[in-house]
């Protein structure tokens, strides 16, 4: 990945702006370097000192004597982009800037420091962490370019955090706990790198098991969803996330130039990216201490034994409130326990062994849950005990848990109360034998359920979403509507003016008509029939205004007209100007046992068009009240957002007689998303309320704003939608016409039902070993693709009874940086010679193409003629390497 080898393995550093004076950024990073035991050239730079804590320095970056693979500036701000220019010269390729405040200095050109560095850098090809960084560690390289006062211990977590405070308070408790990391990076503003680069890069690196961030905001939406769906099929990503409400993103001072992104869209991105998140630094503490210590998530039963009731009790509410599993035990293990435990215990789980337990009571009790089949994990408290001392316990419990083979299934969790010195260091020993010690039951259990929220997120993920059928959206008819309407001049629609448009989604409006004034609206609705409802009209006036309001359930023509002239009058008194284009009527459904919900489409400053969905109400809060979804939705992404809304209070099912039907729901918001894909112009998108009968759904009352939209419609989506437009027709040898298309995740059982279709030889030959049946997980990863990184194409030919088969698919894997790709094809085995092969290779080189691609590289068997035929003929250059029993295919873009 372009820069980032010198940044995670460098062989000699220059501090720029180093000191001999204790306490100096430049002192103290020199300090850390040579306690940390980094073994490459550390060149201080200074005109100031002829050494610096023993080595010599150099008064400027000219005169260093070789090019050093990074460079850390300790200098202030106002120097840094002169400093950079001189490093870019150098030749050094990785800085680091320690100081804030870059963006309040200003050059003569009126670009700021910050901006003229980035230029300046990107210039010579320099990547950059920082601005006001705190540093980089990397304890496996007994690197620590930090200004931080503590050091990182070696571990198996990699820690990215925007917060220089947040870094120096996890490495203190961390330290403590004898926790550690593999690799701990601060990116203060983040200039240059960001998430994106380092989750890829973590991601692969060997010595990473999991990864946790510290977030303020996200500069690239896109980018960082791509790259943390990538990141977490192959390591677990927490994500602490600060500024949850508006009043706490406002306080954050680098924000203060853009507006901070609506929390729920965070949420969203996280969960959809198979992210876990947590909420306080409490909660982060406690997840590092799981992430340290545990092994995979085995189930989601816990069993809890405990020398008291009370703190068990405090573990199983916690445990319900967050939708967990408590085990439940059978009789046989209740008998296996009541031998060994007083009369008065539980008899169940939680197993309240009495106050009295002693060591061995504890060892006993926990050897029978071990023995059985009946929970996937244990949590263990202890309570400050006369008979059972916290240490001795803790030692005579770990000791045993390390010698039983069976509890390395079970995920043990240990919370050793009190904060006497006995506890503490009882948590200490607990952690120290590699069992995770938290400081309440409270904590214990939430970290365990972080574990189980991590699991069920990952297995959203892989769910395979139902089809939502065929359906035929007239998308010509309703951009030739929205265009029309923008030539007009139009960039608001109301209920009435929108009818037309949502029709061709299939989205029902309640009918309406038009009156010119009070008189008129009586007639009419004379004519529709009662109840109505009245609204006023007018380009003049904010749509949700109180004299635009709607007069609901009005029952004669007496009530009409009054309602219309009272609106009428309070336009002339708050809006004495405004054009008055007339009187909406509004026939209303029956609305008994129907309920009213609110969907919306909004633009969030970070992630783009968001859905909102809620109940609505004049104190609508869309933090507190709406659950939110980034689209592109399908049938089972939509499904996660509805039942969220309901888990949260968002949503209710109100027993009236017809509940909410939710797949009905589910297929209007999957609609409603592809309104969103299909037109940029649509800036906001309102319908309240949007009234709900079983599974019938009827708009009341909507608005649509509207605004020229110029570039590439899907740039402005934080996820890339399926791409339709290379949806390619070809035809085979025989005749048969067939269709070229992106993969969908709905093709999971196509994609099954074909490569039971190619036969064991051919599967072998694509995939280098025997892959017997593809499992849910291996299909899903198949064709659950991100289209920003990877391109499946089927070929795809439709039965006459409408059933459509996978014939072929061709893929292209592309790196990070979307440089090179390699490229896989299978066809299905009856039907080699019918030209599909040479038809899926020259879709995918054409994608390379128009993609930027710069290279297309596979591999395959030498005993694979002719898939090497192939290449060869489209023009692949073949490498045979017999001794290794592989053909490389390699082509230039």
């Amino acid at each position: 990945m372009s820069g980032l080898d010198m940044l995670f393995k460098p062989k000699s550093i220059a501090v720029i702006g180093a000191s001999d004076t204790p306490g100096r950024a430049g002192n103290v990073i020199i300090r850390n370097l040579q306690s940390g035991g980094f073994n490459g050239p550390i060149m201080p730079v200074t005109p100031k000192y002829q050494a610096v804590a023993g080595i010599l320095a150099y008064p400027t970056i000219d005169s260093l004597p070789l090019v050093p693979d990074m460079a850390v500036l300790c200098t202030q701000a106002n120097r840094n982009s002169e400093l950079i220019r001189q490093l870019g010269e150098k030749g050094v390729k990785v800085a680091i800037i320690l100081a804030a405040g870059m963006k309040k200095y200003e050059g003569t050109d009126g670009r700021t420091e910050f901006d003229i560095m980035r230029d300046i850098a990107s210039q010579y090809d320099m990547r950059v962490i920082g601005p006001n960084s705190l540093g980089l560690i990397l304890p496996w390289l007994n690197l620590n370019a930090s200004f931080s006062p503590i050091p990182a211990n070696r571990g198996n977590i990699a820690f990215v955090s925007q917060s220089a405070a947040v870094c120096t308070t996890i490495l203190d408790w961390a330290r403590n706990r004898r926790i550690g990391f593999s690799t701990f990076i601060s990116l203060g503003e983040a200039s240059d790198i960001d998430f994106p680069e380092l989750l890829d890069y973590l991601s692969r690196e060997s010595k990473t098991d999991a990864i946790l961030l510290y977030i303020d905001n996200i500069q690239d939406a896109r980018a960082f969803i791509s790259a943390a769906r990538a990141a977490s099929r192959n390591r677990r990503v927490l994500v602490l996330k600060s500024g949850r409400t508006p009043e706490g993103a406002a306080a954050l001072p680098h924000l203060s130039e853009s507006l901070p992104g609506l929390d729920g869209a965070y949420d969203a991105a996280i969960r959809r990216s198979g992210m876990l998140r947590v909420n306080t630094t409490h909660e982060l503490f406690a997840a590092v201490e799981t992430l340290s210590h545990s092994v995979p998530l085995r189930g989601e039963r816990l069993a809890i034994i405990s020398n008291g009731g009370g703190p068990a009790v405090m573990a199983v509410d916690t445990l319900m409130e967050m939708g967990g599993k408590l085990a439940v035990l059978s009789e046989e293990t209740i008998e296996k326990l009541s031998k060994i435990l007083p009369v008065s215990w539980s008899q169940g789980n939680p197993l309240d062994i009495v106050g009295d337990a002693d060591i061995e009571r504890y060892k006993k009790a926990t050897e029978i849950l071990l023995e059985s089949d009946e929970a996937d994990a244990l949590l263990i408290l202890h309570s400050p005990s006369v008979t059972a001392p916290g240490l001795k316990t803790a030692k005579a419990l770990a000791d045993m848990l390390k010698n039983n083979p069976r509890a390395k299934r079970f995920n043990i969790l240990t919370n050793w109360q009190g904060e006497s010195d006995d506890a503490t260091v009882a948590r200490l020993a607990f952690a120290h034998a590699g069992f995770p010690a938290y400081r309440t039951p409270e904590s214990a259990v939430t970290a365990f359920m972080h574990l189980v929220e991590y699991r069920r997120n990952q297995k959203q993920l892989m769910e395979t979403p139902t089809s939502i059928g065929q359906i035929d959206y007239d998308v010509e008819a309703g951009r030739a509507f929205i265009q029309q309407a923008l030539d007009s001049q139009i960039t608001s629609l109301t209920t009435h003016e929108a009818r037309p448009f949502l029709s061709k989604y299939g989205i029902n409006v309640m009918s309406t008509w038009l009156a010119a004034d009070a008189a008129e609206a009586a007639q009419i609705t004379e004519q529709v029939g009662y109840p109505v409802a009245v609204k006023l009209r007018s380009p003049d006036i904010p749509h949700k205004s109180d004299v635009n309001g709607v007069m609901l359930d009005l029952n004669n023509a007496t009530e009409v007209a009054n309602a219309a002239q009272l609106m009428l009058n309070r336009v002339s008194l708050s809006y004495p100007t405004a054009r008055i284009e007339g009187l909406q009527i509004q026939a209303m459904a029956n609305r008994a046992g129907s309920q009213e919900l609110r969907v919306c489409v909004r633009h969030d400053p970070v992630f783009g068009p968001v859905i909102l969905l809620g109940e609505g109400g004049s104190e609508w809060n869309v933090n507190r009240d709406a659950a939110v979804a980034i689209p592109p939705l399908n049938m089972a992404l939509a499904r996660y957002l509805v039942i969220g809304a309901l888990k949260t209070g968002k949503l209710r099912q109100r027993g009236h007689p017809y509940n909410i039907d939710i797949n009905a729901l589910c297929h209007f918001l999957v609609t409603l998303s592809q309104v969103v894909i299909d037109y940029p112009e649509i800036t906001g998108l309102d319908i309240h309320p949007l009234l709900v009968t079983g599974d019938s759904f009827t708009v009341l009352d909507a608005s649509i704003t509207l605004c020229a939209y110029e570039g590439d419609a899907n740039s402005r989506l934080a996820i890339r939608p399926y791409p339709k437009e290379l949806e390619q027709k070809a035809t085979l040898k025989d005749g048969r016409e067939i269709l070229l298309r992106p993969i969908l995740p709905e093709d999971e059982p196509n994609h099954k039902s074909f490569v039971e279709r190619v036969s064991v030889e051919d599967l072998y030959k694509r995939f280098f070993s025997d892959v017997g049946e593809l499992n849910h997980e291996a299909l899903a990863n198949l064709t659950q693709i991100d289209y920003d990184r990877e391109m499946a194409f089927v070929a795809v030919y439709r039965e006459a009874e409408g059933t459509e088969d996978i014939l072929g698919v061709v893929r292209a894997l592309a790196n990070p940086d979307h440089s090179d790709a390699e490229f896989a094809v299978l066809v299905r085995s009856d039907l080699k010679g019918m030209g599909l092969g040479r038809i899926l290779m020259d879709k995918v080189i054409e994608y390379g193409r128009q993609s930027g691609l710069k290279r297309l590289n596979g591999m395959t068997m030498p005993s694979n003629s002719g898939m090497i035929a192939l290449a060869q003929k489209v023009g692949f250059s073949i490498d045979v390497q017999i001794q290794d029993g592989i053909v490389d295919m390699d082509m230039t873009l």
